[in-house]
């Protein structure tokens, strides 16, 4: 079983499930925002920012999957990007949940670097419109913040699983 997790980063298979993973779930909140009128704020755009990088550097070992440079770069990028959308989530729901979250205010325009200004290329995607102490959907109890806690940490965990499987088998060896 350790043996077939490990080989996983040597499919194609593999890291295209992770991409598309990731672009579904853009997808979704695109979805959330157009169809539901459910308005983004400037953490949602982070954690969009953050799922779609996941997807993006799942394209790099996806086109080279036999490559240990492929496979490392996208292996780091999951990790970063699954570990800094956490984060991101986890204030978000901090924030919501404070004793006046009324009050709990972020930015009103997403701070990305000044040579990237992705808000300003497409406004459609990464324009933040909403309020970030707002809770405008919930399921099962839980609100989209709580629930991409769920996704980024489900996302970090299983890159954590796959390398320390590579790793017990490697010894093994």
């Amino acid at each position: 079983m350790l043996s077939r997790i490990a080989a996983l980063p040597h499919q194609r298979g593999a890291w295209a499930l992770l991409a598309a993973s990731s672009f579904i779930l853009v997808a979704v909140a695109l979805y959330f925002q157009y169809q539901m009128e459910l308005e983004p704020c400037v953490k949602c755009i982070y954690q969009r920012v953050a799922v779609l990088a996941i997807g993006l550097v799942a394209l790099i070992p996806l086109v080279a999957p036999s490559s240990a440079v492929a496979r490392s770069l996208g292996f780091a990028g999951w990790l970063v990007a699954a570990g800094w959308g956490y984060l991101i989530a986890a204030d978000h729901s901090a924030m919501q949940q404070a004793a006046n979250a009324f009050f709990s205010v972020c930015d009103g325009v997403p701070a990305f670097p000044d040579f990237m200004p992705l808000h300003e290329w497409f406004p459609g995607l990464f324009e933040a419109r909403g309020l970030c102490g707002d809770i405008n959907w919930e399921f099962m109890s839980l609100s989209m913040p709580e629930w991409l806690q769920i996704i980024f940490a489900s996302y970090f965990v299983t890159a954590l699983l796959v390398l320390v499987c590579r790793l017990a088998c490697y010894r093994k060896l």
